[in-house]
């Protein structure tokens, strides 16, 4: 159950960017306004994070979800009913507040139903789930781009009874948290990663940074990249983009499951690194098949140093701050989202947008360098370690950058 809540919340913010290209015809709104709609979403979604985004550790994970899910379907509905470009900053912001507030209630439900053989399944499914929900709402929306006249009509009103009725399916699940006072001193803005788990928590910050801001270049603008620059006029095009972006983020995830966390982060890395690249020469040659090859690594990448990060973290976080540090993760991972394709959005009416798509692409692969070194640093250090101090079973490597392979 809430993997098929995850799944669907998902699909939800993933639905309109395949969209924004029509509502740029039918309200005249320009690159820069789109960039910017999808940047309140992500200011919804930190604000959120940083007051409600651990109070499923206080008053339970199923209240906590069931709010998330009818604040999400009420998102959907306003852009059912949407009939210009404030409604579609409302909608976003509607939806950035119920992401925010579902995705630690999520992610430490998942880990918690787990097996306790296997508790890395739960982060696996967090990852897997949540890209898996990105490419089936940007693929639909994609789809009906090119087969209706009107696909939010379409796909907007399925997508808010889905989620209602997850909200009802939810309320039947049992609870898994002892509920707490939570006074309004709880919902206090802030972002607190306990001190057994920070230094694995910094080291991943820039693997988390450049795959989320390579999500955030599909989400936001690999639709008018597409169009503008590569001259593709398939109506479907872009929506299928951020389609084999996700898939290949899901099988990226089921992957890092068979690898230990640091291996997870710095292959996906170096797969980031490399899809990056392909991504910028796709736009000098407006290669449409190099592109898709370069979404298809990427989204490899990503998926490998998210699922390797959500691990490293669930490893060395005790349970009652879980949902507290996962919403952290989440601060950045949402930031980096949204703060890049937002400067972008600004830049490209300066720069032109195949020049601005160049910079934000650097960004990524050089962002994704840095992290593969510093992750293949820290695997070399430990394994000195293991042959020069004492073996691996009496002294472990920190909590993440175990070399051995996970049972």
């Amino acid at each position: 159950m809430l993997v098929s809540a995850t799944v669907v919340l998902m699909a939800s913010t993933s639905a309109p960017s395949p969209v924004y290209p029509l509502y740029l015809e039918r309200w005249g709104l320009s690159v820069t306004s789109l960039t910017a709609i999808f940047a309140v979403y992500v200011l919804g979604l930190v604000g959120a994070l940083l007051t409600v985004g651990s109070l499923s550790d206080r008053v339970g994970r199923r209240p906590v979800l069931i709010a998330s899910l009818v604040v999400a379907a009420a998102g959907t509905a306003i852009f059912w009913a949407a009939e210009g470009p404030v409604w579609l900053a409302l909608a976003r912001v509607v939806q950035g507040v119920a992401t925010g507030t579902a995705t630690g209630a999520l992610a430490a439900g998942l880990l918690e139903f787990a097996p306790a053989e296997r508790p890395h399944r739960g982060p696996t499914m967090t990852a897997v789930g949540t890209t898996f929900g990105l490419a089936v709402g940007g693929g639909s929306a994609g789809l009906l781009v090119s087969l209706s006249p009107r696909p939010d009509g379409v796909v907007f009103p399925a997508l808010t009874m889905a989620l209602l009725l997850l909200a009802a399916l939810v309320s039947l699940i049992p609870e898994t948290v002892a509920r707490r006072k939570a006074g309004f001193a709880a919902m206090r803005p802030r972002v607190r990663v306990p001190r057994e788990a920070r230094r694995g928590f910094v080291a991943a910050i820039p693997a988390i940074v450049a795959g989320w801001s390579m999500t955030g270049l599909f989400l936001a603008l690999a639709p008018s990249l597409i169009r503008d620059v590569m001259h593709v006029r398939w109506g479907a095009a872009g929506g299928l983009s951020i389609t084999v972006l996700f898939l290949a983020n899901s099988g990226g995830g089921l992957w890092a499951a068979r690898l230990t966390a640091r291996r997870a982060n710095v292959i996906g890395a170096v797969l980031l690194s490399v899809g990056a690249a392909s991504l910028g020469a796709a736009l000098s040659a407006t290669s449409t098949a190099v592109f898709i090859g370069g979404a298809i690594v990427c989204g490899v990448g990503a998926g490998l140093t998210f699922n390797g990060t959500l691990r490293g973290i669930s490893e060395a976080t005790e349970a009652g701050s879980r949902s507290e540090v996962f919403s952290a993760a989440f601060v950045v991972s949402y930031a980096a989202l949204g703060v890049p394709s937002l400067a972008a959005g600004l830049a490209s009416p300066l720069w032109g947008l195949q020049t601005t798509g160049y910079v934000y692409i650097t960004f990524i692969g050089v962002l994704s360098v840095v992290a593969a070194l510093h992750a293949a640093s820290t695997i070399r250090r430990c394994a000195r370690a293991e042959l020069v101090l004492t073996p691996l079973a009496t002294r472990p490597c920190p909590q993440g950058l175990d070399v051995r392979q996970n049972p």
